[in-house]
């Protein structure tokens, strides 16, 4: 037999969520799920991935209109993931590049410090255009072997 063995994860999932704050606990607990099943010494970071996916999903949620559903997208990599939160708004999400060394969040504020996660948080991030909006992503690195 030829084919691929029946133990075999996947190595990407795609899936549809709501377009509600209902989808971020959805969100997380699919990320977790998703990097548990795997081989210890290729997975990511659970916690961080989790957290960083709620920061993403939590804004296409709060920050685009609508009812079309936002889409996760987690990838598993040979040195970690990478997780994409489709939303259907082409406008692209605030800096997600480093911060300049003085730039710091305002401590009154309750929101502003999503990003700020992300771009500390992940191996890397970023965002593109799709046919439908955009994709925000973010990489993290398979964890050190214990």
């Amino acid at each position: 037999m030829n084919g691929p063995a029946l133990h075999e994860l996947p190595t990407s999932w795609r899936i549809a969520l709501p377009h509600s704050v209902a989808a971020v606990p959805v969100a997380r607990a699919l990320v977790r799920t998703a990097l548990q099943d795997i081989d210890a010494d290729q997975a990511a970071d659970c916690d961080t991935a989790e957290l960083l996916t709620a920061e993403l999903v939590a804004n296409a949620v709060e920050h685009t209109s609508g009812d079309a559903p936002i889409e996760l997208v987690v990838e598993l990599l040979p040195t970690g993931c990478q997780v994409e939160v489709h939303d259907p708004s082409p406008a692209p999400p605030g800096d997600l590049t480093r911060p300049k060394p003085d730039e710091h969040p305002d401590p009154w504020q309750e929101h502003g410090r999503g990003l700020l996660l992300i771009r500390t948080l992940s191996q890397a991030c970023g965002h593109r255009l799709t046919d439908s909006g955009k994709a925000v992503w973010f990489t993290l690195p398979a964890r050190p072997a214990l």
